[in-house]
């Protein structure tokens, strides 16, 4: 459907030798949309995604006109649009429910008279498998080979369903295993910068040019923000409604322009940059906001490194990190072997929307601007847990030994070590055992990947070899990163380190690390040991590299070889020997580090136009491996019910044309009390699956032998397998069970007080028709955009989960499964509610109210404990995109009439609406300080006073009497405070 073009932007560009039709921005400015010029880029983008889906309905005139209005709200309006995405980028791990979900669609629509063809992808879908190959082998030049043959091996269930599903549905492509991950083959190859499709416009079929956008289901799809291609993580729910053609509902968001002046010292990496900027931004607190570079010192970075910075998006809070069109931009199109035409279009279309960057380019207008001199930054490392834990390298060994004293408890210990059974060697506190240039933010990088090559080159020259306890691997981003390692010679001082070629995806940071050695394991293990890894990779939560260590460590390329060679993270690098030479004497790291000049030389020579060309000339073929998968060519999947990696889910079983009604949640227990962060790797974890665990469990009576398990990632087409994984983090912790909770996912059932795991427990509430409810601290959520942490909460018979804020994409996942996320008021939680885990929850008004409206919630103490009955106005809605109060966002107080609650809950509604002022008066007598300061009525008849106290207790007995006791603090409403965050 064309646009209904209310600004009269439609026109034509010629670049290329070719004609295309375009949305000016220039022109709509012009024809009613004043100052838009002014906009961030990435705003821009989304104005020309408006302008060309103007339809009257999803996207109308005001939608538009909003964007005038954001040039003096600056995104504190709370204005909502329906974005659609120019395409849809999807790995293996989240890529599969997604597509065993359009599979269980097809049966659904079939199942009910439909035509199943219809459940096909509206808009281009690309899937790459690069999230199950997992380090087994390592060390040796047979690594690569021995793990794709155990991958295929593992995952010839999965496969051979993706195939299925490459042939079945229409606008989705698969990028066989072995390719490369999925953010880097998209910056390499898939991401256009400007796409183009043809359309029907008046009569005649023209070809439509757009900025490229892409939403994806791995949340560092922000990578390509270094090409200017907008583009965020999504859950797989929202990922599968964008491909469905439906709009993505958010807000016009807050731009925080990030000013980037100077130049990078010598010897500083893209990786000291990205930890830098990621702890700046942290601080600064960006969640939930746009973020665009600018600034003279963007033109000092390669287009390499603004993608190793977008690319920790998610590590930083954004939503995406924007690096506008420029220079670089065409120079990276065209050595990445991008066709002529299209970087002329780029080009072009970029020049005539205002959206090319120069260094004359005005600076546009954002919500709010922080700024860093490129050279102040200082080498660097992130650890032992967060990502935003930066840590200047000289600070390392400090930051750890505080690290082992207030996290781990073992401060006493830290010089203590164990011998390993059977080896020469023994082991303590900090040493590295792991260490992994593994793929994510820096292997779309040559500069940092040379420098690694070239870092070890001149350690084999020294004499240094590799400690023996060091688990070493090599998993580059790409087959053009092997090639280009291969050509210069580097790979080969790589490999006399250990550093060999292991496989092409994600494998460290998602905890595809493997198994340890079996002795370094035991010994972990056995001796309580907190054991470190040094991955080149974005994340470090526990629990996530590997169940054998915990003080996990981000660094660059060549910082991970340096820690190899050292052994321990207790070691300062700046002023102790990484070892001695074969010449007897100490070798420092400053000796063998490369010079940027030597760097630099290395990619010119053997980084080209070439080496794309080659490595993505056939890359939908796959090798023979790929080939050999036998897939059916069925219009619907036939299950294998016998299979345990793929199954049909049970979410359209039973289905009506009719949905049931919204009802209130009555009588529901507590499955969990969390604490702060919980991320979706507590929530469902991607890696080991423990034989004593609910999952393993499973398998095992399903045939499946322990050293065949594979992970929980790859078993993300069996609802059986994930249900039984959701909570079952090793190092998640349910403070039911306790002050400082246990360690493992485990809960309390009542009222039989018996101890279980969470999903036995879950199931037991099932069979007694209970619901569930969950509580958690702040940040709930973060973490990979994992929609099974929402598939497994409903699984479970969640009906809601209660937490003090929540990470964007989690929300929404929650919301697309039927679990309602609600907020407690700012300073509330349930510590401060003095909840122990045996009550049960009732919340009303879940049918009649809208979404960001107040809820009543009731907990009542469990039998032989004493009862705790509390009623109050505690919670919002944390499920809607539209902030709290109005639309106008003029006001902050609730739009739920206080006279639609239930009678005895009326009292306690904190603060009433603004729009029922006779509910107001009604309420007024009881707060005993707001009737003894009234002043005399005015000419309105109403008091003008208002309640000077600002916070409601934690918990109000429901008994109270109408009349509250002197001094009680006002509920009736709370002035002055600062909006809740959702």
């Amino acid at each position: 459907m064309a646009s209904l073009d209310s600004f009269k932007a439609r026109k034509t560009l010629t670049a290329g030798g070719k004609t295309y039709t375009y949305y000016s921005l220039p022109d709509a400015e012009k024809n009613g949309l004043p100052g838009i010029s002014k906009l961030p880029f990435s705003m821009k983008v989304l104005l020309e995604n408006l302008l060309r889906f103007e339809d009257g309905r999803s996207v109308t005139k005001a939608d538009i006109e909003n964007f005038v209005a954001w040039l003096d709200d600056k995104g504190t309006g709370g204005k909502e649009i329906g974005f659609r995405p120019a395409r849809v980028l999807m790995q293996d791990f989240t890529g599969v429910p997604a597509v065993v979900d359009l599979a269980a669609m097809r049966d659904g629509v079939k199942a009910l008279g439909g035509d199943a063809q219809k459940i096909n992808p509206l808009v281009p879908v690309d899937l790459v498998i690069d999230h199950s190959v997992i380090v087994d082998e390592f060390g040796t030049p047979k690594a690569l080979a021995q793990n794709v043959e155990l991958e295929y091996e593992r995952n010839a269930e999965r496969y051979k369903f993706l195939k299925w599903g490459q042939g079945a549905f229409d606008n989705f492509r698969v990028v066989p295993p072995g390719t490369g991950i999925c953010h880097q083959v998209n910056l390499e190859y898939l991401a256009q910068t400007v796409w183009t499709r043809s359309e029907t416009i008046d009569g005649a079929e023209v070809e439509v040019a757009y900025p490229d956008t892409v939403v994806g289901t791995d949340s560092h799809t922000t990578m390509v923000n270094g090409l200017a291609v907008l583009g965020w993580g999504v859950g797989g729910i929202e990922a599968e409604a964008a491909m469905l053609g439906q709009p993505q509902s958010m807000l016009l968001p807050e731009v925080i322009g990030f000013k980037l002046t100077g130049s990078l010292k010598e010897g500083i990496t893209a990786t000291d940059l990205v930890l830098t900027v990621t702890q700046m931004l942290r601080k600064k607190g960006v969640v939930g906001k746009f973020v665009e570079f600018f600034g003279p010192g963007l033109y000092n970075l390669t287009l390499a490194d603004r993608a190793t910075i977008a690319n920790m998006g998610p590590e930083y809070g954004a939503t995406c990190g924007f690096f506008p069109v420029d220079s670089e931009t065409l120079d990276y199109l065209t050595t990445t072997g991008r066709k002529a035409d299209r970087i002329a279009l780029v080009e072009a279309y970029s020049k005539a929307q205002g959206l090319f960057a120069t260094r004359e380019t005005p600076d546009p207008v954002f919500t709010d601007t922080l700024e860093l001199d490129l050279s102040s930054v200082q080498p660097s490392m992130a650890g032992p847990k967060r990502p935003e834990g930066r840590v200047d390298l000289s600070g390392v060994k400090a930051g750890f030994a505080a690290a082992m004293d207030t996290d781990y408890k073992k401060g006493a210990e830290l010089s203590r070590r164990v011998a390993v059974e059977g080896e020469d060697f023994d082991l303590g506190h900090g040493d590295v055992v792991i260490a992994a240039i593994t793929s994510c933010t820096n292997t779309s990088n040559p500069s940092v990947l040379m420098a690694a090559g070239l870092l070890a080159r001149n350690a084999v020259a020294k004499g240094l070899k590799v400690k023996p306890w060091v688990k070493t691997s090599l998993a580059p981003g790409s087959q053009v990163v092997a090639e280009y390692l291969a050509k210069s010679g580097l790979q080969t001082d790589l490999d006399k380190l250990g550093f060999n070629l292991v496989g092409f995806g994600c494998t460290t940071c998602i905890g595809n690390s493997g198994p340890l050695p079996a002795p370094i394991s035991k010994t972990i293990n056995e001796k309580g040991l907190i054991a470190g890894a040094v991955i080149s990779g974005n994340r470090n939560f526990e629990g996530r590299v590997s169940p054998d260590v915990q003080a996990n460590y981000l660094a660059s390329p060549p910082l991970v070889v340096a820690y190899a060679l050292a052994g321990s993270i207790q070691m300062d690098l700046t002023t102790q020997p990484l070892g001695q030479g074969s010449d007897g004497k100490d070798v420092y790291l400053k000796d063998i580090w490369p010079s940027n000049k030597e760097i630099q030389s290395f990619i010119q020579q053997n980084v080209t136009r070439a080496i794309f060309e080659a490595k993505y000339a056939d890359v939908f073929k796959g090798d023979a491996h790929w080939q050999a998968v036998d897939a059916p060519t069925s219009e619907t999947y036939a299950w294998d019910d016998d299979s345990t990696y793929v199954q049909n889910p049970p979410y359209f079983q039973g289905m009506h044309q009719k949905p049931d009604a919204i009802t209130d949640i009555k009588g529901a227990r507590i499955l969990g009390l969390f604490g702060d962060k919980i991320t979706t790797d507590h929530i469902s974890p991607a890696g080991s699956i423990k034989a004593a665990s609910p999952a393993g469990s499973y398998l095992t009576e399903h045939g499946v032998a322990v050293a065949d398990f594979n992970q929980y990632g790859t078993r993300r087409g069996n609802h059986e397998v994930m249900m039984r994984g959701t909570f079952a983090n090793i190092r998640i912790r349910n403070h039911m069970l306790g002050p400082n909770g246990r360690e493992g996912g485990y809960t309390i059932h009542y009222p039989s007080k018996e101890e279980l795991p969470i999903y036995d427990a879950a199931m037991k509430y099932q069979a007694e028709k209970v619901p569930l409810v969950i509580f958690a601290g702040v940040e709930y959520g973060n973490g990979s955009s994992r929609d099974w942490a929402a598939k497994g909460t409903n699984l479970l018979g969640v009906k809601a989960v209660i937490a003090q804020s929540f990470e964007r994409i989690h929300r929404s996942n929650l919301v697309g499964m039927g679990v309602v996320p609600f907020t407690l008021q700012e300073g509330t939680s349930w510590a401060s509610l003095d909840l122990k885990g045996d009550e049960s929850v009732t919340i009303h008004g879940l049918a009649k109210t809208p979404p960001s409206a107040c809820r009543a919630v009731r907990f009542s103490g469990s039998t032989g404990s004493p009862t705790r009955r509390f009623a109050r106005r505690a919670l919002r809605s944390a499920g809607s995109s539209r902030p709290y109060g109005p639309r106008s966002g003029s006001s902050r107080r609730c739009r739920w009439p206080v006279r639609r609650m239930p009678r005895r809950f009326r009292q306690w509604c904190w603060p009433p609406s603004a729009t029922h002022r006779r509910s107001r008066r009604a309420l007024r007598p009881h707060c005993e300080r707001a009737r003894r300061r009234s002043r005399p009525r005015g000419s309105n008849g109403r008091s003008d006073r208002k309640c000077s106290l600002q916070r409601p207790p934690s918990a109000v007995p429901v008994s109270a009497p109408r009349r509250l006791p002197r001094q009680s603090p006002c509920r009736l409403h709370r002035h002055g405070q600062p909006r809740p965050q959702h």
